[in-house]
C-alpha cells in the first residue's frame, strides 16, 4: 500500500509541521475506523493527568491496531477532542511521537467530554 502525501503550498494556508492537509491511500485492503478512545486504563481508569491518558490512549490505539492486523503505521486520519484548550501542546506532542514523526492530517476540537475525568479522546481512520 502507497500513502502519498497531498500538501498543497500556495493558494491555501500552510499546514504546520505536524500534520498535511491530506493523505492519498492507492489500494488499501480494508479502512479501519476506530471510535474515540479515551486515556483508561483495564480497569476502566482514566489516568490522572494529560499525559498519562495519552499515553494510555495510545497505548489502547496500538491495542486495537494490532487486533486488527495493522500497527501504528496503518494510521492515516487523527481527530482529538481536548476538554480543555490548555491540553493542545501535550496532545500534539503525544500524537507526534506516537507516530514516530510521520505527520497525517489531524483536526483538534475542544468540547465537553462525557465524563469531566475524561481530559481527551482520540478517534483514528487507519489503512490495512
Amino acid at each position: 500500500m502507497n500513502f502519498v502525501p497531498i500538501n498543497p503550498t500556495s493558494d491555501i494556508y500552510q499546514a504546520t509541521p505536524d500534520y498535511i492537509h491530506a493523505i492519498a491511500i492507492d489500494a488499501p485492503h480494508r479502512l479501519l475506523f476506530v471510535s474515540g478512545t479515551m486515556g483508561l486504563d483495564t480497569d476502566r481508569r482514566p489516568a490522572d493527568t494529560i499525559d498519562g491518558q495519552l499515553r494510555l490512549i495510545w497505548r489502547n490505539i496500538s491495542t486495537i491496531l494490532q487486533e486488527a492486523g495493522g500497527d501504528i503505521d496503518s494510521v492515516v486520519r487523527v481527530t482529538s477532542y481536548l476538554r480543555d484548550r490548555d491540553y493542545m501542546q501535550a496532545n500534539q506532542d503525544a500524537r507526534v511521537r506516537a507516530l514516530g514523526g510521520r505527520v497525517v492530517p489531524c483536526t483538534t476540537i475542544v468540547a465537553e467530554t462525557l465524563s469531566e475525568d475524561w481530559l481527551v479522546e482520540v478517534e483514528i481512520i487507519a489503512a490495512l
